[in-house]
């Protein structure tokens, strides 16, 4: 990590979201910048690309992930859900506790892995009551609130909205809403979702729309940041582009390419 920001010295962040388990990377990911963002989803419950790799696989096994993933992409959520209704049956042990002893074991590694300074938001898949035990000093939480760096002011808001997937961290459209306007006008904008527009809601491999935010779109369009950064979608139509004075971009699946997005000033 470079040193705090001094003087007349430019100012360089680096931006990750959807780690997804990928720790070595992530301990590289601030080499050379004044401080890392991170947009959330540092959780690995299945990897589409890999179904090797995950929490899922790890208790059930790939067969059984391999099926998973074909019924979630066929948009067969009953069908997904049965499954894994009958496979949990078959764990007999109580699945919030095993999912969260899973989950424990994957935000140590990650946490520990954050460089300092870091500011970070929740994903969708994140366990936000237990952040605050893996957050070490160096590393600032932030959801629904916004801090300077180097004299730009970066907003905050975490998690996603509500979707057949029922993943751990969604929440309703009026309170996602509620903390979009809590930030206010900022300079950078940055959420784990992305604003509702098709390109940048539409995963081209696994062939559907993820939900955006309508209410983030409009306070784009009202409070005209500099960028907007975002994740979620892995593989969008449309990495970047721009809504009237906003950049709008997709910062990167880093779990796939281990690269963070850079922004300097």
């Amino acid at each position: 990590m470079a040193p705090t920001p001094a003087g007349n010295r430019r100012t360089r962040v680096h931006v990750v979201s959807d780690v997804h388990g990928n720790a070595r990377d992530l301990a590289r990911a601030g080499d050379g910048a004044d401080a890392l963002i991170c947009l959330g989803d540092l959780v690995l419950f299945l990897d589409y690309a890999d179904h090797s790799r995950g929490i899922f696989p790890d208790l059930f096994g790939v067969e059984n992930a391999d099926r998973l993933v074909e019924l979630r992409t066929a948009r067969r959520f009953t069908e997904a859900r049965e499954l894994g209704a009958r496979l949990w049956a078959g764990v007999g042990a109580d699945r919030a506790s095993v999912i969260e002893a899973a989950v424990r074991k994957q935000y140590a590694e990650l946490f520990a892995a954050f460089p300092t300074p870091t500011y970070a938001t929740y994903g969708n898949v994140d366990m936000p009551p237990l952040w605050r035990e893996y957050a070490g000093p160096g590393t600032t939480v932030l959801d629904g609130e916004r801090v300077e760096i180097g004299g730009r002011v970066f907003g905050f808001v975490g998690g996603g909205l509500r979707t057949p997937m029922r993943t751990p961290y969604e929440i309703s459209d009026e309170e996602y809403a509620a903390k979009i306007e809590a930030v206010g006008e900022v300079d950078v904008l940055c959420t784990h979702i992305p604003p509702e527009v098709p390109e940048l809601v539409y995963d081209t491999v696994a062939r559907r729309f993820e939900r955006g935010s309508r209410a983030l779109l409009a306070a784009i369009r009202r409070t005209r940041p500099r960028y907007a950064l975002f994740g979620h979608v892995h593989q969008p139509l449309v990495r970047r582009m721009r809504i009237g004075a906003t950049e709008c971009v997709n910062v990167g699946h880093f779990a796939g390419s281990g690269r963070p997005w850079a922004l300097e000033w």
